[in-house]
């Protein structure tokens, strides 16, 4: 049985009941959420270690790292500090998109090293491996991808990226859209370009329901790819982007129908004011479905920054209705990330997805509250007690420090510092 089946059944799972703990909501809300397929839980059947993660309406909104080696980069035990780094500063799951190496030992390793759920990518160890052998990727069978999702499921995978909405109709729109950017999902583009090779559907496509039943039977929650999201401002919301949407909609339903957990991954590259309305309709055309987003990035011109524009949009999103949060690094689009990149990029998201938790759930408004009576009061102990990241708190205050009970930054000129000695001497007067 899979966490859907359970709760249509009316039955409270352990995880269940582990999940509402954390979240502090009672473990009846959160059943009636996932039976309606609004919320999922990733744990799968195989991976008995891990702590169960919630995504989805009812729960705070979670934040994502990806990890994992290149072509060019090999060096798996950076990739597992990287995950190691990610879930010290708040990650709530890790994916691991590695493309080099032996992907079987990698994906194994960073699963071990970490006690949060792992989401893979299948289609990639599929790619991988054809270049491997000497091929082009589009040389791959369908055999090689059926293959590629039994080993990751099988392997105990929580939640696997499948892009199933990339269909032969959609990669014919293709030739008469006029894109900027193209297509920026490796994923999507392998199967667009073996459909277009082969002139054949996509197999994730046409044979769905065996994919259901591979995800039923190890409660893999399926995440619906955006093969076609923008890569770019100029392309957020065109025809071929909504026209997967409503595919993946329809998808979604299916999976419900079959037991199966899913959420939907969205864009992607998008103008800070189109972001409400495209995670909106998102919503609508699937059913409210949990949705993934990646950034949404706001600009285009700050590579090395896109932590930062990622954040920006990731908290319009969040605030608009998405529930789950892939970060980004600041070497998006520039290169592999280091240890510290994957510091800085689980940060900045994790800051979008507490600023609207924050307005959701009391006790997470209750720690800021508290860091203001702190600020107010002078009082650095306790600020940093309530800090989420200390290493940068003393980091600063270490490199900066004062001679006075305020900061370097205004020093006896503090504003906190002046009022609160003026009301003190009012008192007592």
């Amino acid at each position: 049985m899979t966490q859907l089946e359970d709760a249509r059944r009316g039955t409270v799972t352990e995880e269940m009941r582990f999940v509402a703990e954390r979240e502090g909501i009672s473990a009846e809300k959160l059943r009636r959420s996932v039976a309606r397929g609004r919320t999922v839980i990733f744990r799968n059947v195989r991976h008995d270690w891990v702590k169960p993660v919630a995504v989805g309406e009812t729960v705070r909104v979670k934040v994502n790292a990806n990890v994992g080696t290149s072509r060019d980069i090999v060096d798996v035990e950076a990739e597992i500090e990287k995950a190691r780094t990610a879930v010290k500063y708040g990650a709530d799951t890790i994916m691991d998109l590695s493309t080099g190496g032996d992907l079987d030992g990698i994906r194994k390793a960073i699963m071990r090293a970490v006690n949060v759920p792992v989401g893979t990518v299948p289609i990639y160890q599929a790619a991988e491996e054809m270049l491997a052998r000497g091929k082009a990727i589009i040389e791959m069978d369908e055999e090689d991808m059926w293959r590629a999702v039994e080993k990751h499921f099988g392997d105990g995978v929580d939640y696997a990226t499948i892009h199933a909405g990339v269909t032969k109709e959609v990669v014919e729109k293709m030739k008469r859209t006029k894109r900027v950017v193209g297509m920026v999902s490796r994923g999507g583009t392998f199967l667009a370009a073996w459909i277009l090779h082969w002139d054949e559907e996509n197999p994730f496509y046409r044979d769905y329901d065996y994919l259901l039943e591979l995800a039923r039977e190890y409660d893999v929650v399926l995440s619906l790819g955006d093969g076609l999201r923008p890569g770019g401002l100029p392309d957020a919301g065109d025809e071929l982007q909504t026209a997967e949407l409503y595919t993946l909609g329809r998808l979604v339903r299916r999976a419900r129908e079959a037991g199966v957990q899913t959420m939907v991954e969205g864009p992607g590259h998008v103008p800070i004011d189109q972001i409400a309305a495209q995670v909106k309709l998102a919503k609508v055309a699937t059913d409210n479905a949990p949705f993934y987003v990646l950034g949404p990035i706001v600009t285009d011109v700050f590579p090395g920054y896109d932590h930062v524009t990622a954040a920006i949009g990731g908290a319009i999103a969040a605030l608009n209705g998405a529930d789950f949060l892939c970060y980004v690094t600041p070497a998006e689009h520039l290169g592999l990330p280091t240890t510290e990149h994957v510091r800085e990029g689980v940060i900045a998201t994790r800051i979008a997805a507490h600023a609207v938790n924050l307005t959701r759930f009391e006790e997470d408004f209750k720690r800021d509250y508290l860091m203001s009576l702190a600020r107010g009061r002078l009082n650095w102990a306790r600020q940093f007690e309530l800090s989420e990241d200390k290493e940068r708190f003393l980091e600063i205050r270490k490199e900066r420090p004062t001679k006075t009970e305020a900061c370097s930054m205004c020093g006896d000129l503090c504003a906190i510092k002046l009022i609160n000695e003026m009301l003190r001497k009012g008192e007592a007067e």
